[in-house]
C-alpha cells in the first residue's frame, strides 16, 4: 500500500469533534449551562465604547497563537480575551493614525476578506458534505485495489565480526535458543527483545539483510553470516504471512483528507473554467498555462479551521 500511504498525505484538512454522553436530565442541565456560557453575542468586555464579545473570543481562540490550544479551557478564554483587547488598542490608534486608509492596507483586507470567503466556501462545499459513508467506501476501494503483499518476522544477533556469527551459528547448531544468544551477544537494540524486530515487509531492510531474511522457511535461520553496512548478522525467520492492511480506524482521517484534496482540486477546475484570467507578462502567461495544463490545481487558501 506504499502509493496509498503516499496519497494519504497530500491535503491535511479534517474536522475533529469530540462529544461526551450523560444521563438524560443531566445532559440537559449541562447543554443549558454550556448555551447560556457559551452564547456568541454575551458581551464580555467593552474597550472605548466597542464590545467583545464571546464569539470574537471564540474565533480568537482558534485564530491567534496556536499555544492557546494547550491551555484549560478557562484559561484560553481569558487569554483570547486579553489578546483581542491588545488587539483593539493598537487597531484603535492605527485608525487614529488613518493607517486603514493607505493602499497597501487595503490591499492586504481584500486579500484577507477573499480568502476568508475561499475557507467558507470551501467548508460548505467540501468539508462539511463528506460523509462517513464517502470515507469508508474510498477506503474499502483502496484496499481492494492493492495487490496483497507477504511481510516476514524475524529475529538477528548483529555482531562486529564473521568469527563471532560463526560461533553463534554453531552454538544454534548444538541447540542454544535464539533468544538467548541474541540477549547474551546481540549488539543492536533489539537484544532485549531476544532480537525481534517484529513483522516488515520489502523495502523496510537493507538489501542484504531483506534477501537473506526472505529466503528462510519459518523457524530456520541463517547458516552464514549476513553482512550489511553494521555488521555481521545471524537471522532467524519465524514467521510469514500476507500484509495487513491498516485499520480503518488509524487511517480514516486521511482518507477524508484523500476526499478533501481531490474535491477541491476537481471544484477549483471547474470555477477556474468559467473565469477570464489574463496575464500582463507574456513569459507569467505561458509559465502559468503548462503549470495548469498538466498540474494540479494547488489550495490558494488555508483550510477552514474547525
Amino acid at each position: 500500500m506504499t502509493h496509498y500511504r503516499k496519497a494519504l498525505s497530500a491535503f491535511a484538512a479534517t474536522v475533529l469533534i469530540a462529544t461526551a454522553t450523560y444521563g438524560a436530565s443531566a445532559q440537559d442541565k449541562a447543554a443549558g449551562a454550556a448555551d447560556a456560557a457559551n452564547d456568541p453575542a454575551k458581551v464580555l468586555a467593552t474597550v472605548n465604547g466597542e464590545t467583545i464579545t464571546q464569539g470574537e473570543v471564540d474565533q480568537a481562540s482558534n485564530d491567534l497563537d496556536p499555544q492557546f490550544s494547550r491551555l484549560p479551557d478557562e484559561q484560553r478564554r481569558l487569554a483570547a480575551l486579553a489578546a483581542l483587547i491588545d488587539i483593539k488598542a493598537l487597531a484603535t490608534q492605527g485608525k487614529a493614525e488613518k493607517l486603514d486608509q493607505t493602499d497597501a492596507f487595503k490591499q492586504r483586507m481584500a486579500f484577507l476578506n477573499d480568502r476568508a470567503l475561499h475557507n467558507e466556501y470551501f467548508k460548505k462545499e467540501i468539508v462539511d458534505k463528506i460523509t462517513d459513508a464517502d470515507v469508508h467506501a474510498r477506503y474499502d476501494k483502496e484496499i481492494a485495489a492493492t495487490p496483497p503483499k507477504n511481510e516476514i518476522r524475524a529475529r538477528h544477533i548483529l555482531v562486529k565480526t564473521k568469527e563471532e556469527a560463526e560461533a553463534i551459528i554453531k552454538k544454534l547448531d548444538g541447540g542454544a535458543k535464539f533468544e538467548d544468544l541474541a540477549k547474551e551477544s546481540s549488539t543492536d537494540g533489539s537484544a532485549a527483545q531476544g532480537g525481534d524486530l517484529g513483522y516488515f515487509g520489502q523495502g523496510q531492510m537493507v538489501p542484504e539483510f531483506e534477501k537473506a531474511a526472505f529466503a528462510l522457511e519459518p523457524g530456520s535461520y541463517t547458516k552464514e553470516p549476513v553482512k550489511t553496512q553494521f555488521g555481521f548478522h545471524v537471522i532467524k525467520l519465524e514467521d510469514k504471512r500476507t500484509q495487513q492492511p491498516p485499520a480503518f480506524d488509524q487511517v480514516k482521517d486521511q482518507v477524508r483528507s484523500v476526499i478533501m484534496r481531490e474535491r477541491y482540486v476537481d471544484l477549483v477546475k471547474k470555477l477556474r473554467d468559467g473565469l477570464k484570467v489574463t496575464y500582463a507578462d507574456p513569459a507569467t502567461e505561458k509559465a502559468m498555462k503548462q503549470a495548469n495544463g498538466e498540474g494540479e490545481a494547488a489550495p490558494a487558501g488555508e483550510a477552514p479551521k474547525q
